[in-house]
C-alpha cells in the first residue's frame, strides 16, 4: 500500500509577520488586511486575548489555534503565543508625506539616515506616531525596513503613521527643502545648536543618524542646521532612538507652547 506523507505547512515569511498581543491588536484596529492569526491553544480562553479574538472574528480574519510546537518555527521569542500573517508592508511615497499637514500645526517628519537596528527603527516609529509626527522617511538600501521586529518594537505604531522608503536620503532632503520644509540634523559637532535653543516650531524634518557613525558628511551638508543634546556625563552619545525621542518631543513642546495664550 502506498504511503502518503502529511502535507507540509507552508513556510512562514518572517518579514510579513506581526507578533505579540499589542502589535496584532493595533494591526487589527488600523484595518490591516491580516491573512490569518495563529493563536496558541493554551491561550484560547485567555481574558487578555478575548477582545482581540472577538475583533478578528468581527472583521472575518481567519484564526487558527496551534499547539506550542507551531511557535517553535518562529524566531521571535516575544510572540506571546500569537502571530498574524500580514500583507507586505505598504510604504507611502515621499510626496504623500510632504502633502500631509495637521490643521493648526507645522509639518513634522522624521528622517532616518541608514539606521540598521530594527529595534531602534521601531522605537523611533513608535515615538514619532505618539508625538503626532506626519511621517517617517527611511532609505531603501543599507538600512532596516519595516519588518516583523520593527513592527513589534513599534508596538503597532507602524500601522498608524505613513512611512516612506527612498532610494537617496540626500535627494529626499532636497525635495523636502524645495517644499518649504526646514531640515535639522541631530549631530554632536561643535557647530551644532543646543536643541533647547533651536527653532522646531516650523515645517520641519528631523534627521537621525546611524547607530555609532551618526549623520554622514553628505547629509550634514544638506541639513539647514544641526542640533545637539547636552552630554554632562562620561558617555559621548545617546542611543539613536533615545536621542530621536528627545528631539521629537522638543518639537512637540515648542509647538504646543506657541498655542498657549
Amino acid at each position: 500500500m502506498r504511503k502518503f506523507k502529511p502535507a507540509k505547512r507552508p513556510e512562514l515569511d518572517f518579514d510579513d509577520l506581526v507578533y505579540g498581543i499589542h502589535a496584532v491588536g493595533e494591526a487589527l484596529s488600523a484595518g490591516e488586511e491580516l491573512r490569518i492569526i495563529h493563536v496558541a491553544e493554551d491561550r484560547k480562553k485567555d481574558a487578555v486575548l478575548r477582545a482581540l479574538l472577538a475583533q478578528a472574528k468581527e472583521r472575518n480574519v481567519r484564526m487558527r489555534f496551534e499547539p506550542r510546537a507551531f511557535f517553535e518555527r518562529v524566531p521571535f521569542k516575544a510572540h506571546q503565543g500569537i502571530i498574524a500573517i500580514a500583507p507586505p508592508f505598504e510604504y507611502a511615497s515621499l510626496p504623500e508625506l510632504i502633502g500631509r499637514r495637521r490643521e493648526g500645526s507645522p509639518r513634522l517628519l522624521v528622517v532616518l539616515d541608514h539606521l540598521t537596528d530594527p529595534h531602534n527603527v521601531g522605537a523611533i516609529v513608535r515615538t514619532a506616531e505618539a508625538a503626532g509626527a506626519d511621517g517617517v522617511v527611511m532609505p531603501s538600501r543599507r538600512a532596516a525596513g519595516v519588518n516583523a521586529t520593527v513592527r513589534k518594537a513599534a508596538a503597532g505604531a507602524a500601522a498608524h503613521i505613513p512611512i516612506a522608503r527612498v532610494a537617496n536620503i540626500a535627494e529626499a532632503i532636497r525635495v523636502m527643502k524645495r517644499a518649504g520644509i526646514w531640515v535639522a540634523g541631530a549631530d554632536a559637532s561643535d557647530g551644532a545648536v543646543d536643541f533647547a535653543a533651536a527653532d522646531f516650531n516650523r515645517d520641519l524634518a528631523l534627521v537621525i543618524g546611524a547607530e555609532g557613525s551618526g549623520l554622514s558628511a553628505l547629509i550634514k551638508r544638506e541639513c539647514d542646521y544641526l542640533v545637539r543634546l547636552p552630554m554632562r556625563g562620561k558617555v559621548a552619545s545617546l542611543n539613536a532612538s533615545v536621542a530621536a525621542a528627545i528631539l521629537i518631543y522638543e518639537a512637540l513642546r515648542q509647538r504646543e507652547c506657541s498655542l498657549r495664550p
